[in-house]
């Protein structure tokens, strides 16, 4: 896959070697603008203080740019050793001279050899400073003194050296450090103004040292502050490349020149690796994403194989010839990229990210974007297509945050996978992008495939699907009419997908509040699926339970009783008590008996359901959530409201964590809360809640969405407890003016 192409080229720069001189400290001064890592500091001060019998070795470890060796010399400056001496340990010749220039300072040799002998001998309190152990391929080990005395710093990209000792992460500045940094180098008065405006520069910065140091240099020399952010944003590429003519310190690398250094060690398939995430997002990337991706099954819906080359070619890589994922070999290629700290990993989550700078520079490098860009929405769309349907909720809060930035770029693929981002958009709660996805894929499938084409027909139902989630259950009345119409006539009446569509459409007349017509759609569903499929077939199952669903809605409680017993007691039978569809089965039995005021059994059954699938599912997993929050609804009908609150505002803590803020069953957990406050008489806190669910749900779903007019009542309520008359009556009215409109 010849992608790699990058726009810069690099000469590398080393400083020469000077021999020290006994008793003169030969480090460098830190700059003159050096500024904050007090933490870190302090850090290495405790360390080196301590006797702890044995030699002091200390690594900074991080991203170029980020101020290892800066934080290295200003921790030199305020320490006090008998003898200090820098090496650049960059290459083996430069460490080998480094070492020998110690030797003949001493008068002991002129060998890196003779000076190892001299610093195992020496039992002062020396300190070797290896500067810019950098490259992974040198074993740093063959030059450190084999003694248990004496003080080493190493400064390096490469997380690989924490093995050595005592270690620190060297990342970006506070944000105070930061403005205060800028502002010393562009010469500028820390005046209330100034700082706010270095405060939005250093965060489109991400708080970089060398990338503050080159904005004030540029600053300084503009002398225009307020102007720069704007220039930035245009110019990213050129002034993180630019060079100030008047430095502070000796380092010789711009930001972008620093990195690409490291890019030009990459071999061929890890530096494409870094390429293809640079059009993802920087955080939430994984390894599954790519094995699942080499899964691909061509289904005969999808893009063609020819329109897949480049993407299979870069998978190929880490694929057996058996077609089984070689982990071992994406770890040997992630590695290689770690080892220049250009890509992070999160050993807890599984998961990478990139420096948001880094991210940046990494696409600017390219010079055929479009072919990126490409390969990797390819890669994305073939993992989506080979997820399960039942971790496919999950996976779309871990991939919504690529899709959404894939979507953003101006550059277009040739294969078409808008099937699947639709997937991931509708999952995540992205309703109105999910539905202008919809449409495109309608509109192409009728072109290309015409009306009646199966493909057709499904990209029908996914529309119909996502216009009911932004409350246009008409408009999904419409779709699914017709689709059940045309399948119908051309698979009948008794086909699987028309079943399906006929279920879809009694789903959409429960939404529009027209129970008896979703009555009649479901049992006839469900008589067609006992014939044809048998009593214990799973979408008989699940035409049962659907139907008792519809029993609920219509208030015959005693109906959806015996049905959802029934399908729990073959759910038991045929699949197992842990089974997921036999939990589902008992938790809308659960559901059934709240119904019906019996909360004792109701909390009972629902325990027991949220026992097991946390211990299926593990605590964070969104069924085990649902769970949690209709226990809390159990123990809203037995009025323990504080046991309902404490598990609500878990749920809510969860879902905002796993969903984010402004998803759906983030909302409504917030809701539930909101409506818990309320009973509490606590209304002010279920007026803050109400009013920013009702916000959000206006913004999200528009004011003629069910749950934004139910948002609406509830707040209207809680005004009313609180004697604000006006807010409520204002409220009301705009209840009644939204109804006039449906």
């Amino acid at each position: 896959m010849a992608i790699v192409e990058t726009n810069f080229k690099v000469d590398e720069i080393h400083a020469i070697v000077t021999a020290p001189i006994e008793n003169i400290n030969t480090c460098p001064p830190p700059s003159r603008i050096f500024q904050g890592r007090q933490a870190i500091l302090d850090k290495m001060h405790q360390f080196f203080d301590t006797d702890s019998g044995s030699q002091h070795i200390y690594i900074l470890y991080g991203l170029g740019g980020a101020g290892k060796t800066q934080i290295a010399l200003k921790f030199i400056e305020e320490s006090s050793f008998s003898n200090i001496f820098l090496v650049d340990t960059s290459k083996v010749e430069m460490i080998e001279a480094g070492l020998k220039s110690i030797a003949v300072s001493k008068s002991v040799g002129d060998s890196a050899q003779d000076a190892s002998r001299w610093l195992k001998s020496n039992h002062n309190k020396w300190l070797v400073f290896f500067d810019n152990a950098d490259d992974p391929k040198i074993n740093l080990n063959d030059f450190l003194p084999k003694c248990n005395h004496g003080n080493i710093i190493i400064t390096s990209r490469n997380p690989e050296l924490r093995n050595y000792g005592a270690h620190t992460l060297v990342s970006d500045m506070e944000e105070t450090d930061a403005t205060t940094l800028l502002l010393r180098r562009a010469n500028k008065e820390s005046s209330e103004e100034n700082l706010q405006l270095a405060t939005d520069i250093v965060k489109e910065l991400y708080y970089l040292p060398l990338a503050i140091i080159q904005a004030g240099a540029f600053i300084s020399k503009s002398e225009d502050l307020e102007g720069y952010l704007a220039l930035y944003l245009n110019n990213r590429a050129r002034l993180l490349s630019e060079k100030a003519a008047q430095s502070h310190d000796d380092y010789a690398q711009t930001v972008f020149t620093t990195w690409q250094i490291s890019f030009n060690q990459l071999s061929h398939l890890a530096a494409t690796l870094l390429q293809l995430c640079s059009f993802l997002h920087y955080t939430g990337i994984s390894e599954d994403m790519f094995s699942t991706a080499s899964k691909y099954d061509f289904p005969l819906w999808w893009p063609p194989r020819e329109e897949l080359q480049e993407p299979l070619e870069f998978l190929s890589h880490f694929v057996e010839p058996t077609g089984e994922w070689n982990s071992l070999k994406f770890l040997d290629v992630t590695t290689e990229i770690k080892a220049y700290s250009l890509i992070n990993f999160d050993a807890k989550t599984k998961l990478f990210s990139i420096h948001p700078l880094v991210h940046a520079w990494s696409q600017s490098t390219l010079i055929n974007e479009e072919l990126v860009h490409s390969c990797i929405s390819s890669i994305l769309g073939m993992c989506i297509t080979e997820i399960p349907e039942n971790e496919i909720e999950l996976s779309s809060v871990q991939l919504i945050s690529h899709i959404i930035l894939l979507q953003g770029t101006n550059a277009h693929g040739v294969a078409d996978f808008r099937r699947a981002f639709w997937k991931i958009y509708h999952h995540a709660g992205k309703f109105q992008d999910a539905q202008d996805v919809a449409e495109q894929v309608v509109e192409k499938s009728q072109l290309l495939l015409g009306e009646d084409h199966p493909h057709t027909l499904l990209a029908m139902l996914n529309l119909a699907a996502t216009c009911s989630k932004l409350g246009g259950f008409q408009k999904a009345e419409e779709l699914e009419v017709l689709v059940l119409e045309k399948r119908t006539k051309v698979l009948g009446e008794d086909h699987p997908q028309t079943l399906s569509a006929m279920g879809n459409l009694a789903s959409t007349y429960s939404d529009l509040g027209e129970f008896q017509k979703a009555e009649k759609l479901e049992v006839l569903v469900l008589e067609k699926c006992t014939k044809l499929l048998g009593e214990d077939h799973p979408k008989t199952l699940l035409a049962m339970g659907n139907l008792a669903s519809t029993y609920s809605d219509l208030g015959e409680f005693q109906k959806a009783e015996g049905l959802t017993v029934l399908v729990l007691e073959k759910c038991t039978k045929l699949l197992g008590e842990d089974h997921p569809d036999t939990l589902l089965a008992m938790g809308n039995l659960a559901s059934t008996y709240s119904d019906l005021g019996e909360f004792q059994k109701a909390e009972g059954l629902t325990v027991l359901v949220l026992e097991k699938r946390t211990k299926l599912l593990g605590e964070d997993h969104l069924d085990t959530l649902l769970t949690m929050a209709n226990l809390a609804g159990a123990y809203s009908g037995l009025q323990e409201f504080q046991k309902e609150k404490e598990l609500e505002i878990l749920v809510l803590e969860k879902h905002t964590k796993l969903l984010g803020e402004d998803h759906p069953e983030t909302l409504r957990a917030m809701a539930n809360l909101a409506a818990t406050y309320h009973s509490l008489s606590d209304f002010n806190k279920a007026q803050s809640l109400g009013v920013e669910v009702l916000q959000k749900r206006r913004q999200i779903l528009g004011d003629k969405h069910p749950h934004t007019i139910l948002s609406m009542k509830n707040l209207a309520f809680t005004y009313q407890r609180l004697g604000k008359q006006e807010e409520m009556e204002e409220l009301q009215q705009l209840i009644e003016d939204t109804k006039k409109s449906l």
